[in-house]
């Protein structure tokens, strides 16, 4: 079991660091490239369009070949756009060696879930899921550190090729300690070329698309905050650039205890508990920010309110992805695949509409939080977990 845990987490570090890591590089990123700041922000959006593009192949794929070879593939494909990341002499070379990196990390999270799926039931799956979050929060505020460090000796590719060698060790983990894990029984299926009635996992029940409505919720608040934090925290509450980490790395630390706790919690409450009590969090960051807004309170309780939110998302995520991937044991390559690419397209979508419409940082947030809290609380009331393992769909086939 160690072996598909180690695997899976190194799987899903690959998209969080080469989020973070090259940040620190963006000011000498930008003069070497003769990059506008407007390429340095599509550098980001155009990396998550390459994760979102590539989802569903590698979902498709890993149901259909394996979740090892897509693992191995992805990987060696986030090594060989690092690497010409770092060697990129203009703005073009550069934004299509992060497409590549997109596409690469894209597939390894794809089969970090579907190994997690095949491999877990479903409380140790929440478990190792809300673990597996935990580590993730850790990502932004120790990759710009290590990006700083670097950089102290080295020009910016070196951050490039730091994620390269990341790749390269995911690649030997994945070729040489990771093992198959799909289902035998989605082999027979394919084989099957007479005149029969199969039973096929469907993604079309309702209760898999109230998880994707809840996680992708999920997601779409916390990148949000992600997005809008620095004009929040230093330009409308007046914090530096210090102060600024430092309260990251404080909300950072608050989703982490949270994560971690999250198993320990699983042990003793129920699984809707625990997702209950997330939107209620989200629901009382809303009304702290509301109430600071509208009343002119001290604005320092903003930080509170980002706290609340933080344990929120860390409470509810590992539980509500462990739900969605729970009735799909042969097809959980392609559930997998259909959650990354929702939730990062609409956190995506939600971001540009607001920017497009021109809505302040602040009210931003207030309307991902209200709006995430009411549908998913509705969500998990009226369509709760169901009591059988499987959901199918039956359909008539010939040869």
């Amino acid at each position: 079991m160690f072996r598909y845990l180690l695997c899976c987490f190194t799987l899903v570090l690959l998209y969080p660091t080469a989020i973070d890591l090259y940040l620190v590089g963006l000011p000498q990123i930008a003069a070497d490239l003769h990059a506008t700041e407007f390429q340095l922000h599509f550098a980001f959006s155009i990396y998550l369009i390459g994760m979102a593009t590539t989802m569903l192949i590698a979902g498709k794929v890993a149901d259909s070949i394996g979740r090892k070879p897509v693992a191995i593939t992805g990987a060696i494909i986030f090594t060989v756009s690092s690497i010409l990341a770092g060697m990129a002499e203009h703005s073009t070379q550069f934004l299509i060696a992060r497409f590549i990196q997109g596409i690469g990390a894209g597939s390894c999270y794809v089969a970090a879930f579907a190994i997690i799926r095949d491999t877990l039931d479903d409380i140790q799956r929440a478990k190792v899921l809300s673990m597996l979050n935990g580590i993730t929060c850790v990502i932004p505020v120790i990759a710009p550190v290590i990006g700083y460090l670097i950089m102290l000796k080295f020009p910016w590719p070196s951050l490039f090729i730091t994620m390269a060698l990341m790749g390269c060790v995911v690649s030997l983990l994945s070729s040489l300690i990771l093992k198959e894990t799909k289902p035998r029984k989605l082999t027979a299926i394919n084989n099957i070329h007479s005149d029969c009635n199969l039973v096929q996992e469907s993604f079309l029940e309702r209760f898999f698309i109230s998880r994707v409505v809840i996680t992708s919720l999920g997601v779409m608040t916390i990148l949000t905050y992600v997005n809008v934090s620095p004009l929040l925290i230093m330009g409308e509450m007046g914090f530096d650039r210090s102060e600024y980490s430092t309260i990251v790395a404080g909300t950072a630390l608050v989703s982490m205890l949270t994560s971690f706790s999250a198993p320990f919690a699983l042990s003793i409450f129920k699984e809707r508990s625990l997702l209950l009590a997330s939107q209620i969090l989200f629901a009382l960051a809303a009304a702290m920010i509301a109430l600071t807004l509208y009343l002119n309170l001290n604005n320092h309780l903003y930080l509170l309110s980002f706290g609340l939110l933080c344990a929120g998302f860390a409470i509810g995520f590992g539980v509500s992805m462990s739900q969605a991937l729970s009735p799909y044991s042969v097809r959980a390559g392609m559930a997998s695949s259909l959650l990354g690419i929702t939730q990062v397209s609409c956190s995506a979508l939600y971001i540009w509409l607001m920017g497009a419409a021109d809505i302040n940082a602040l009210n931003m947030l207030l309307t991902t939080l209200i709006i995430g809290s009411v549908i998913s609380l509705a969500l998990i009331l009226w369509i709760p977990k169901p009591s059988h393992g499987h959901q199918y769909e039956k359909i008539t086939c010939s040869a």
